[in-house]
Parts: C-alpha cells; sequence; structure tokens
C-alpha cells in the first residue's frame, strides 16, 4: 500500500509489525506468543526494580480485576474453539475428487473460454448467514487448479468438491467440448517426498506490489485473439509445461493454484485515509490515482511584487505506457475477481535431485510477470523451503526445514491454504490473469511429454430411441 493509501486498522504498538514477523510464520501474519512473554516478562522486571512497590499494586488490580477478564478470555476461547469445532466438522463430512483434464491434440480455442469456465465457478454460496458460518461451519467452495508433472509426463488436474463435479464438467465441456474428463487417482498420496531417501523443495507466491489491483500480463498483452493462428502466437504457458516436461523418471513437479470467490477477507484489516473500510474497488481507485499523480506536473511561481510564491498543477499528460497501464487496472476491475494461493513442490529421490529446479521454481512466472510501474508480478514467499535458503546457521541439522517441509505435503494434500489448519497469505487475481496461468495449451505448444488424446469420448445421447 502506499504512504497514502489504505492503514492498518485500530491502534499497534511501536515495532508491531517486527514483532509480528520477528519469526517465519505461515499461518499468515500472527503475533508470536514467544517474542511477547519475552517482552512482557523483560518489562515487568524492570519496572520492579525501578519502582518495586508500585510494581506491587499493579499486579494487586490484575488480580482485583480478575473476574472480568479472565470472564472475557475464556469467552472469546470458547467462540473460537466452536467456530473451529463446526468447520472441521462441516469440512470433514465434505467429499472431494480430482479430475484430470485429457488434453486433445487440436486446441483451437484461446484462453478466453478458459475465462469463461472460470467466470461460472464464481460462486460464494455456503455461508451466507451467521447462522452457516457460525453453527453450521459452512464455508464457501475452492478450487485447487493444477498443473503436475510425474517424471516428466505433464497432467492437467482439477480439484474440487464432489458435489460440484458436474458443474465443473459442464462448464468445461461448454468452452472445451474436445477435452475429455476422467476421474483420477491423487497423485498426492502415492509418494512422500519429506521422507528420508528424498530431497524437496516447497514454496508459495505473492504478489510484488501489495496492491493487487495493478495486474500480471495476461494473453491479451501476448496478442492471443480468437482468429490468430495458434502457430503464429507466443502461449506463456508452454516454457512452463517445456521445463517441467524436462525432468527425469523419479523426479516429480507439482503446481497448485487454489481459487475462491473474494469477499474482501484480506483487506478487511485495512482502512481508508478517511477510516472507512477498504474494498476491492477502493484499492483500484488507489492504483488509478497513483498513475495519475504522475501524470500532473507541478511548477512553481514566483510574484515579481510580492514575491509569494505558488505551486500550479498542469492538465495530466499521460504517456502511452501510463494510459495503457490504468486502462489494464479497469479491465482487471471488471472481471470476477478470486482470492488465490499459489504453491509448488519439487522433489526426487536423493541421487536424482536437481538443485537447478530451485531458480526456476524461483522464477517460474517471469513470463507472466509485468515489471512496469503500472504493473505486477509473481514473487517467492519466504515461507517452506524458502526461509532456509540463506545461511548455514539458520538450521543447522535441518530438523526444522524437514518439519516444514513435511507439513507443507500435508496442506498440499488437503489442499488447504484460505482455512485452518493453513490460512496462507493468499492473492487477488481476475479470471483474465488466472485463465493465462491454467489453460489447455493449444497446438502451439508442442512439450512431447504433454500426452494429448485423438478425441474425446463421450455417452451416446440420452434421447436416443431404442
Amino acid at each position: 500500500m502506499s504512504a497514502h493509501g489504505p492503514q492498518k486498522r485500530g491502534f499497534q504498538l511501536p515495532f508491531f509489525d517486527q514483532l509480528v514477523t520477528i519469526e517465519h510464520k505461515r499461518e499468515g501474519y500472527h503475533p508470536s506468543f514467544k517474542n511477547y512473554a519475552i517482552i512482557f516478562v523483560v518489562i515487568n522486571v524492570l519496572f520492579f526494580l525501578v519502582a518495586p512497590q508500585q510494581t506491587i499494586l499493579n499486579w494487586e488490580l490484575v488480580l482485583f480485576l480478575s473476574p472480568v477478564w479472565v470472564t472475557y478470555i475464556l469467552v472469546r476461547a470458547v467462540h473460537f474453539a466452536y467456530g473451529q469445532m463446526t468447520l472441521w466438522e462441516s469440512q470433514s463430512q465434505q467429499k472431494y475428487v480430482l479430475l484430470e483434464l485429457r488434453i486433445p491434440r487440436e486446441i483451437t480455442k484461446t484462453p478466453l473460454a478458459m475465462e469463461a469456465f472460470l467466470s461460472n465457478l464464481h460462486i460464494g454460496s455456503g455461508e451466507a448467514t451467521w447462522y452457516k458460518r457460525y453453527v453450521q461451519g459452512g464455508r464457501r467452495p475452492w478450487w485447487s487448479l493444477e498443473i503436475v508433472s510425474l517424471g516428466g509426463r505433464i497432467h492437467f488436474y482439477i480439484w474440487t468438491r464432489e458435489g460440484y463435479r458436474r458443474l465443473v464438467e459442464s462448464f468445461m465441456y461448454a468452452q472445451y467440448p474436445e477435452v475429455e474428463i476422467i476421474e483420477a487417482e491423487d497423485y498426492s498420496m502415492l509418494v512422500d517426498p519429506s521422507h528420508h531417501g528424498y530431497s524437496m523443495w516447497a514454496c508459495e507466491y505473492q504478489m510484488k506490489n501489495s496492491n493487487n489491483a495493478f495486474p500480471l500480463k495476461t494473453y491479451v498483452d501476448y496478442k492471443i485473439e480468437p482468429g490468430n493462428k495458434p502457430e503464429e502466437t507466443v502461449d506463456p504457458l508452454g516454457q512452463l509445461l517445456e521445463t517441467m516436461g524436462s525432468i527425469g523418471p523419479g523426479e516429480q513437479f507439482w503446481l497448485q493454484i487454489m481459487i475462491r470467490v473474494h469477499k474482501g477477507e484480506r483487506l478487511k484489516e485495512y482502512v481508508t485515509p478517511d477510516g472507512k473500510p477498504l474494498t476491492w474497488q477502493e484499492q483500484v481507485k488507489e492504483a488509478i490515482e497513483a498513475i495519475r499523480t504522475q501524470t500532473v506536473r507541478k511548477t512553481k511561481r514566483v510574484d515579481p511584487v510580492t514575491g509569494a510564491e505558488t505551486e500550479t498543477e498542469s492538465f495530466p499528460n499521460p504517456s502511452r505506457g501510463q494510459s495503457e497501464g490504468i486502462a489494464n487496472i479497469e479491465r482487471k476491475a471488471s472481471k470476477q475477481i478470486f482470492d488465490v494461493g499459489i504453491r509448488a513442490v519439487y522433489s526426487a529421490p536423493d541421487e536424482k535431485y536437481q538443485g537447478i529446479m530451485i531458480p526456476f521454481m524461483i522464477n517460474m512466472f517471469k513470463p507472466f510477470n509485468n515489471e512496469t510501474a503500472t504493473g505486477n508480478a509473481l514473487v517467492l514467499q519466504s515461507v517452506w523451503s524458502g526461509l532456509f535458503n540463506d545461511w548455514p546457521w539458520e538450521d543447522r541439522k535441518g530438523e526444522h526445514k524437514h518439519h516444514l517441509e513435511h507439513e507443507s505435503i500435508q496442506m498440499y494434500r488437503r489442499r488447504a491454504y484460505f482455512y485452518p489448519p493453513y490460512e496462507g497469505q493468499w492473492i487477488n487475481l481476475g479470471t483474465e490473469e488466472l485463465a493465462t496461468l491454467y489453460h489447455p495449451p493449444s497446438s502451439a505448444v508442442t512439450t512431447p511429454s504433454l500426452e494429448r488424446v485423438q478425441s474425446a469420448t463421450g455417452s451416446a445421447p440420452a434421447n436416443l430411441p431404442s
């Protein structure tokens, strides 16, 4: 956020941000209890050395008021525990299915078709009232779009609640009738790369500019438009698929893009300069205003008689890039917006592990990054394996790293990102950006390890006379 943009809601202690992030926390920006406990003890000891009698009086007052604050803590704890219980009970009753998309040899549709598919998945049902959310534990559905390389063989998957399978298949067939959809075994359950004998690297991604209204580079910027010949277009996904297809037997590369309808949770802790809750529209407005401010030239003029100095602003004169940047932001704002969590895992047996894949994972979204002042980029978050990649003394025996790697695999298998047991720092992307990151590649992508079927198969029409 800009200096003049949204601010954190409410009062904060000095150095609050440092206290929050002094330990690497994977569940978002939650304060570390250990840090506050240490500071609390140190302050009390110092105060006792300066004014011992006052310190004793202070603690007597705390004990006198204990019925008030103990009751408050217990009520909050019970409320939190009950909410967690209903959530876990509700989620445990859900059944999930992993669908594999078998890509045909000829795909004539552009990512615009995938954008239409994603627009249909913009479903936020299940938590419309407080009763559904807090009593029944309801949460709106989320999906996982996955691109996986198993020993160099590339697969496209969609993970969904079983109850939404019919909708997912219908929406996909409506846009890509040539695609074949089959139920697949969960590949992530077949091997545990966090165990001994394997080496792995897991990471997550965030937006470089915290104002997610600034967009990534999309298929529109690459001029992938209906009517263009596939062989004459440049698909940024092709570079990612080619590298994923180059890994050898025993190696695995998992890419997971989890999505759900955006309802402003990430923005609720922020307020606008006038104290109003921050919304997606306010974030868009701030991004556009930041560009417009740069287009105004300020000139100073000194009155020759009085000597008074005045400052005037000229008429906005945006450059071509600034005008296009504003148009791109407005185009993103016109799309359906999703909360998005992106996670990647590379693993292999110790003797086959290739460390060169780590730089690739860090930079694999380069083709989608818009490095201009009016764009945005996907960069690495400091979570999972990324916590211990700098200095040898951070985790000398590797125990902490091994524990986090094991946990990252568990969260990957659960497709957990938006709700406990794992709440990551998700980002906001529009359907156009998501369709660029994940879509059935056209025939322009000639990666040999991307298996393509000759044609789609289907059952006989339901109205066929017998």
